[in-house]
């Protein structure tokens, strides 16, 4: 038993680095829902055309990506909340873990947005999203920016998987 506890690593070499990439996001997050709900008041404003295919918008998400299994209740909001902490504990074990700047990076980016969506489940009632972007008249996907890490993260976590993984794997010969 004792020797299992040793086992057990709270951090490894790029741990700090992976968490400072998870804080700074959690902060411009935070600090741009803030000022866009509290400064901006854009609850008042209605859809803002930014571009021709951004709009600024406000929209609560009570469910996850697209709305879907929208839980519009406070247990659900904290079961939602509960389960990105649990998610982002699993991340932070294997961000102990690895020793390559990239996946510390993309994990990183994955917990930051992750709790930075579950702050907003538990002190808003759901997810606070801004961003539409939209083509040809269709709408399909309004975002914030944990969203934005969120999708960068796994799109680091999928390029080591199937790219820079394979640069490193012994050749067969």
């Amino acid at each position: 038993m004792i020797d299992e506890a040793r086992h057990i690593r709270l951090s490894g070499p790029l741990t700090r680095f992976g968490l400072l990439l998870a804080a700074i996001v959690i902060v411009c997050d935070q600090a741009n829902k803030w000022w866009l709900l509290q400064v901006y008041r854009i609850e008042d404003k209605g859809r803002i055309e930014l571009t021709p295919f951004l709009d600024l918008i406000y929209v609560k998400n009570t469910g996850i990506s697209y709305g879907m299994f929208s839980l519009d209740n406070a247990q659900g909001q904290y079961l939602l909340a509960g389960v990105a902490v649990v998610v982002s504990l699993g991340m932070f074990v294997w961000l102990t873990r690895t020793g390559s700047y990239l996946i510390a990076a993309s994990l990183g980016l994955i917990i930051g947005g992750a709790l930075g969506n579950a702050v907003d489940r538990l002190s808003l009632g759901g997810v606070a999203d801004f961003y539409s972007f939209h083509v040809f008249g269709y709408y399909w996907y309004i975002f914030n920016l944990a969203d934005v890490a969120i999708v960068a993260g796994a799109a680091g976590l999928l390029y080591d998987s199937l790219i820079a993984s394979r640069k490193k794997a012994p050749k067969e010969g």
